[in-house]
């Protein structure tokens, strides 16, 4: 697994687009390779920053959207349509405006449809959803995403792993459903860390003051039980994208001054 590298942005709007351009030419560099890119999305305000300031890059056109896989990290277990899901609000960021494939959108099971209220059975659906698009040269029960974007939160948490919560310790299942989140709503299904490590690429988004505490401790050798934004890193690269105030905690030797 990768050792972590850090990239600060003058302010969350800068950091935004930086990572914005930066997919742009990581999707476009995985489709002239492949043949096609694969994503994992996630929410939250960095999240749904990205997707913005990747709605109005002037070369998001250079994206074949036809030939994107786009997964998710976690998802709210909410009905469908709610505003709070992240799908919707992805939708609302970016997916509506550019021409993909409905196939291969994969967004997590709704409450209320095929599985009710039973997270469980919702995470195991989109856990064989997975497998099933694996590849052999993948060896795994998982893609290998090309990108997967995670949002940190000011408790640590990434997806819906949370501090000491019964997801962060799974280590066989992909995709598992959490009950009793620490924030609402209490319901979510989420990748687990052993998912997540099967990316190429892991991007860690973290802007404000309210996050600083949070990157100093997962980037000063936490465990990931404690600190679940320490476990997750990408097979060739773990990347941490922040802005200045989330990065206030650091010491300046951790990061170039000309990211700054």
């Amino acid at each position: 697994m990768s050792a972590p590298q850090i990239v600060v942005h003058r302010d969350k709007e800068l950091m935004a687009e930086a990572a914005a351009a930066r997919l742009i030419t990581k999707i476009v560099d995985a489709q002239a390779a492949r043949g096609s890119a694969s994503v994992v999305l996630t929410g939250g305000r960095n999240g749904n920053g990205l997707l913005a300031a990747l709605a109005g890059a002037p070369a998001r056109d250079a994206v074949d959207w036809a030939r994107l896989d786009l997964w998710w990290g976690d998802e709210r277990f909410l009905p469908e349509g709610d505003p709070e899901r992240n799908v919707t609000q992805a939708r609302a960021a970016l997916l509506d405006a550019v021409p993909l494939d409905p196939a291969r959108v994969h967004p997590m099971p709704a409450s209320g449809g095929v599985y009710g209220s039973d997270a469980d059975a919702a995470a195991a659906a989109y856990a064989s959803s997975l497998a099933g698009a694996a590849r052999p040269e993948d060896h795994g029960a998982v893609p290998v995403f090309d990108v997967l974007l995670l949002g940190v939160g000011p408790d640590t948490h990434v997806a819906s792993l949370f501090p000491e919560h019964p997801g962060v310790r799974e280590t066989e299942r992909m995709v598992v459903g959490v009950h009793g989140a620490p924030k609402p709503p209490p319901t979510r299904v989420s990748l687990t860390l052993p998912a997540i490590r099967a990316a190429r690429e892991v991007w860690l988004l973290a802007a404000g003051a309210d996050k600083a505490s949070a990157v100093t401790i997962a980037l000063s050798g936490a465990g990931e039980i404690q600190a679940p934004a320490a476990g997750a890193r990408g097979r060739a690269r773990t990347l941490w994208l922040l802005d200045r105030a989330a990065a206030s905690g650091l010491p300046a030797q951790l990061y170039p001054p000309a990211s700054a």
